[in-house]
């Protein structure tokens, strides 16, 4: 096996046209107890990518390899890695590690854990030719995906699932969705598939096209009132201006959970217009392995099915850039070959 990789790195952080991400050749890691080293074949590219690149989300490791939705081959394996074989197809999410023994832990919500860690920003990701993870937060992928619709499920549609259920759509409700990303076009197949009338808000032409092309029943401006009182809506744009709009197209008892890990500032609320007659505001902080297991179970039993755009390796800046600019329809995956 080679001992140097391709990879990228972030170097100073700052707004993605100042091109923060910094090509280079990293040595290939070395998997630890209870890890494996993954070759890696693809690597979505997720907007928490871009809050890391620019500097959103606070610095947790200098010069880290972003990527957190890996799709890759074991190639080496760890003291006590006995989980997966050489050779096995495995994918690599956001949620890295978690203590096991706090509180949260303890309830089944690791995903509060205090002192979890995540692929791409504790650690380096997927934006190289090989990474590790500990095996215990390594997922098996469904036979039916091939590695670039996989690519997107292992953090798009893990938040995804999760928001949903966070939001509470009651059965044959009719949902909202702000933005229609990466995440949210895999979540709104998944409502649609279960019966769910969907109305998507967002700012792009092309993104309102595929919307309706999923079969949503309608879709809109971001700034649009939707074209009926909503159950639930959920909140993908990292745009905190967009909360009250969202909450005020609420029917009563609605709903709204807000998806990102990063969040422009909110906007004052006011009471009787946005929170009154019940109206629930919520959040959604990374994943369970649950949520993952029960994600990628439920999209190949759907037939769920991202919209990629593929980029090789080499142009990793380039598709943040396009994500940054909103010039990617679907979900960005970088090809290592």
């Amino acid at each position: 096996m080679t001992k140097q990789m391709r990879a990228w790195s972030v170097g100073a952080p700052g707004p993605i046209a100042e091109r923060p991400l910094v090509e280079t050749t990293l040595p290939v890691p070395q998997p630890g107890p209870g890890e494996v080293l993954v070759a890696v074949s693809v690597c979505g590219v997720c907007r928490t990518d871009l809050h890391v690149a620019e500097g959103d989300l606070a610095v947790h490791r200098a010069g880290v390899v972003p990527g957190h939705e890996v799709v890759g081959q074991v190639v080496a394996r760890g003291a006590g890695a006995s989980r997966f074989a050489e050779g096995e197809r495995i994918g690599i999410a956001w949620l890295r590690s978690t203590c096991g023994s706090c509180q949260a832990c303890r309830a089944g919500r690791e995903n509060l854990c205090p002192h979890s860690q995540y692929t791409g920003w504790d650690a380096d990701g997927g934006y190289a030719e090989y990474t590790v993870v500990p095996q215990s937060f390594a997922y098996r992928i469904p036979e039916w995906y091939d590695d670039e619709a996989a690519a997107p499920l292992l953090c798009a549609g893990i938040i995804g699932y999760r928001a949903l259920r966070r939001a509470s759509v009651p059965p044959g409700g009719r949902l909202g969705i702000y933005g229609f990303g990466g995440s949210a076009h895999i979540t709104a197949q998944i409502a649609i598939a279960q019966g769910i009338e969907v109305h998507v808000l967002t700012r792009g032409e092309a993104a309102r096209q595929l919307a309706l092309k999923l079969g949503a029943a309608s879709a809109g401006a971001a700034y649009d009132a939707p074209p009926v009182p909503l159950d639930s809506a959920i909140l993908f744009a990292p745009v905190g201006d967009l909360v009250p709009v969202a909450l005020a197209g609420l029917a009563d008892g609605g709903t709204l959970a807000v998806a990102g890990i990063h969040l422009s500032d909110v906007p004052a609320l006011n009471y009787q217009q946005h929170l009154f007659r019940e109206r629930t505001l919520t959040s959604v902080t990374s994943n369970t392995r649950r949520d993952g297991e029960e994600l990628l179970t439920l999209a190949a039993r759907l037939g769920v099915r991202p919209t990629t755009t593929a980029y090789p390796l080499a142009r990793a800046d380039a598709a943040l850039s396009d994500l940054a600019c909103g010039r990617v329809t679907g979900a960005a995956v970088l090809h290592t070959g």
